[in-house]
């Protein structure tokens, strides 16, 4: 919903202008100059990353229409998940939860919380640090050490989508610029034609220049950054994650353990004490 209603503000606000200042907006409206610019930043994004990053920005489109998945609620799931895992470990031993963490699609475990079971990624990141605790093979901070690896890693991939949307954004104002030069020299050619021609080929050159810039800054810069966004908050659950199993495997109580996870959240999303107490009672009916 932002990303429309931003859409209307940046069009209304700059046509709007356009237009009290006495402006014709089908000046503006110039297919043309919008190929030269749109068809060369493609071309480049496509000459500077693999082909899986480009199919992956087209992709991305999708994410521009959806709210981030990472509420409070979600986290409320991911926390009681963790305090049933470490409290059932606690009382039964790490070897009870062997057959949830192989196959949690099917452990009664993980089926009471739906929401987590959708994200593949997140599941796999907490049943194969579970395993290495059952294997009880590896020291709380040499298990830290290697989350902090692999989310480095996580991290890096995840923005590489965003890192290529931005560079499309960086080079937009140039691309407007060659589309400008481009309509210059058609103008050249028409010096010594009826004035009103040779008029309306420089405002097509300097649409081309406008375009550019709003392309960048208006749109495609602010889509690399709400993608970014989404990065960081699909990073900080799994920080949420790690913080609750080095404190759990540093033998911290598993309730004291979900709060060190509860408190790595941010605040727009984090659930408060009372309400992840009422979320604890509310799982054991």
């Amino acid at each position: 919903m932002n990303i429309i209603l931003g859409i209307i503000v940046v069009l209304g606000c700059v046509v709007g202008g356009f237009v009290i200042h006495g402006g014709n907006p089908m000046a503006l409206m110039s297919p043309i100059e919008v190929l030269i610019i749109c068809g060369a930043s493609l071309g480049a994004m496509i000459i500077g990353n693999p082909l899986s990053v480009t199919i992956g920005v087209v992709k991305s489109a999708g994410a521009l229409m959806t709210p981030s998945k990472f509420n409070k609620t979600f986290y409320l799931e991911l926390l009681t998940l963790l305090y049933d895992i470490l409290n059932k470990t606690r009382r039964e031993g790490l070897m009870a939860i062997e057959g949830d963490i192989e196959e949690p699609e099917t452990s009664p475990l993980f089926a009471n919380y739906p929401e987590i079971l959708k994200d593949h990624h997140i599941v796999e990141f907490i049943c194969d640090y579970l395993r290495i605790m059952v294997a009880g093979n590896m020291a709380p901070h040499e298990l830290e050490a290697l989350m902090e690896q692999e989310l480095d890693g996580h991290h890096q991939e995840a923005s590489v989508i965003p890192g290529a949307i931005q560079n499309a954004a960086d080079g937009l104002p140039g691309f407007g610029i060659v589309a400008a030069v481009l309509g210059v020299v058609i103008t050249m050619s028409k010096i010594g034609g009826p004035p009103s021609e040779i008029g309306a080929s420089v405002a097509a050159a300097l649409v081309g220049t406008l375009l550019g810039i709003l392309f960048a800054y208006g749109f495609i810069g602010p889509f690399a950054s709400y993608l970014n966004g989404k990065v960081r908050d699909e990073s900080r659950a799994y920080e949420c994650v790690k913080a609750v199993l080095v404190a759990s495997m540093n033998g911290v109580p598993p309730q004291v353990a979900v709060e060190f996870g509860r408190k790595v959240l941010f605040h727009s999303v984090r659930p408060s004490f009372k309400e992840l107490e009422e979320q604890y009672r509310a799982s054991k009916k």
